[in-house]
């Protein structure tokens, strides 16, 4: 099920015979006309992952991975053109060679799950403690089993894998209502709520998903982040949503960017900036940045990135 697979599990895909080749895509045609299901499974591994290109190797992640499964268990005649337990992948020019780690994770089998949660049904209130949304979160069946699955991946018990992890953290926000995300990701603690505080770790990733050693610093961040495709666009969004003064006035400038003072910065803080900043995680931009230790000339760009990227001003 959808359920049973959620370690990342690395595949390599290898070139077939173009006869198996020839009968997967036969089947892949006879899935989108026939009318049972099939198609909207289909349509899902297409968004899941990256079909195009004509690589034979390529990495496979969460999204991908799932979605595969799925549709090898719903629809067995596809076992032969898709590996989901072996290291060597036996197929590959059927799903198209390439599960990128830049596509986002969307599920449509998750959403419909939690279309059948109680939480789904709350509109979100400010001021909630972590350790009663976490406590709400467990109570409630749909939540508590993407939550179990997404710490399984994050757990401090193992040995850290950030990618992992982040594919994981945007697994489990992206497909989740947004009154649901909203609860969980702006919920926080008083300084001595040890409890709380424990909670608040867990919802928000730490230390697996954000904390680099050393930090990072924050304008790396923002260059790392514009090395990726899918972080580059949820980037452009997030400064579009919620940070509109500087995206008219310096948008790439960073010389423009450098003479603004956070005074002069007035996010808009709406519910579509709420969801861009919820689509920020799992990505570089919600790691943990410095300006510690940069030259002088770098301060104040780099404190200004800090500032659009941590700000509790915005959402408080």
């Amino acid at each position: 099920t959808l359920y049973s697979v959620f370690t990342v599990l690395f595949m390599y895909f290898t070139c077939i015979s173009t006869a198996q080749t020839t009968d997967c895509l036969h089947l892949r045609e006879q899935c989108i006309n026939a009318g049972n299901g099939c198609e909207s499974v289909w349509n899902a591994v297409e968004n899941a992952c990256n079909i195009s290109g004509n690589k034979c190797k390529a990495e496979d992640t969460v999204g991908c991975n799932r979605i595969i499964q799925v549709l090898a268990d719903e629809y067995p005649e596809f076992k032969n053109c898709v590996c989901t337990t072996d290291n060597i992948c036996s197929i590959t020019t059927l799903l198209g060679k390439q599960c990128s780690i830049n596509k986002d994770n969307i599920s449509m089998e998750t959403k419909l799950q939690w279309g059948l949660s109680a939480l789904s049904k709350q509109v979100y209130t400010t001021n909630r403690t972590c350790l009663d949304v976490n406590r709400e979160c467990v109570e409630d069946e749909v939540c508590n089993k993407q939550l179990s699955l997404y710490l399984k991946v994050c757990s401090v018990n193992k040995k850290c894998n950030m990618e992992e992890c982040q594919a994981a953290i945007r697994f489990f926000y992206q497909n989740m209502p947004f009154e649901v995300a909203q609860m969980m990701i702006f919920c926080d603690c008083i300084q001595h709520d040890e409890s709380c505080h424990r909670a608040k770790e867990l919802l928000h990733g730490k230390p697996c998903a954000v904390t680099a050693v050393p930090a990072p610093s924050c304008l790396n961040v923002i260059h790392m982040c514009e090395e990726n495709e899918l972080c580059r666009k949820k980037y452009t969004t997030f400064r579009s949503k919620c940070w509109r003064h500087v995206t008219k006035k310096c948008y790439d400038d960073e010389a423009c960017l450098e003479t603004l003072i956070k005074d002069d910065m007035p996010c808009s803080a709406d519910a579509d900036c709420k969801a861009a900043y919820i689509s920020n995680w799992g990505t570089v931009l919600h790691m943990e940045c410095t300006c510690q230790n940069l030259p002088p000339v770098e301060q104040s760009l780099c404190k200004l990135f800090h500032h659009m990227l941590h700000s509790k001003s915005c959402f408080s």
